[in-house]
C-alpha cells in the first residue's frame, strides 16, 4: 500500500515520467524548469525532515550571532561554506534514503549500509561545522561578555 508521502512523490516525479526518450538530438527542457524541480526538492525535503529543519534553525541562528557579534568578512565565508556543506549533504542523504526506500522495504544489509553512510557524512560534517563555529565564535563571547 502506498502512504501520502509515497504518492506524493510519485506524483511529483511524472515530470520525469512523462518525458520519454526520442531518437535524435537531445532536447533540454528549458532551465527554469530545472531550477523549480531543484527548489522543489529542497522545499520537500525541509516540509518532511527534521533534521534539515534542525540545521535550517542552527544556520539561523549563527547568522545572529554572527551580526551581533560581528564576525570579520573571513569568518563569514568560513560560516557559508559550512552551512551549504551540511545543508547540501541532508539533502543528499534524503535521496539516498528516498532511493533505497524506493527500491526495498525489505531489511537489507547494503540498504543499511547506504543509509547509514549517507547519514554519517552529514554527522561528520555537523561535527567539524560546529567545532568551526566553536573556534569562531567563544573567543567573541569571551570579548563580548568582558
Amino acid at each position: 500500500m502506498i502512504s501520502n508521502r509515497e504518492s506524493e512523490s510519485v506524483s511529483s516525479r511524472s515530470h520525469y515520467e512523462n518525458r520519454e526518450r526520442q531518437p535524435g538530438p537531445r532536447r533540454h527542457q528549458p532551465i527554469y524548469r530545472s531550477f523549480g524541480y531543484a527548489f522543489q526538492g529542497i522545499w520537500e525535503c525541509v516540509r518532511d525532515e527534521r533534521n534539515i529543519r534542525i540545521h535550517l534553525t542552527m544556520t539561523a541562528l549563527v547568522i545572529i550571532g554572527g551580526i551581533i557579534l560581528r564576525i570579520s568578512l573571513n569568518e563569514w565565508i568560513i560560516c557559508l561554506i559550512l552551512f551549504g556543506l551540511v545543508i547540501s549533504l541532508e539533502l543528499v542523504n534524503t535521496a539516498v534514503e528516498s532511493t533505497v526506500d524506493l527500491v526495498t522495504e525489505e531489511k537489507r544489509p547494503l540498504a543499511k549500509k547506504a543509509k547509514d553512510t549517507a547519514a554519517g557524512a552529514v554527522l561528520v560534517a555537523a561535527i567539524f561545522a560546529a567545532i568551526i563555529g566553536l573556534i569562531i565564535f567563544v573567543p567573541k563571547l569571551i570579548d563580548f561578555f568582558r
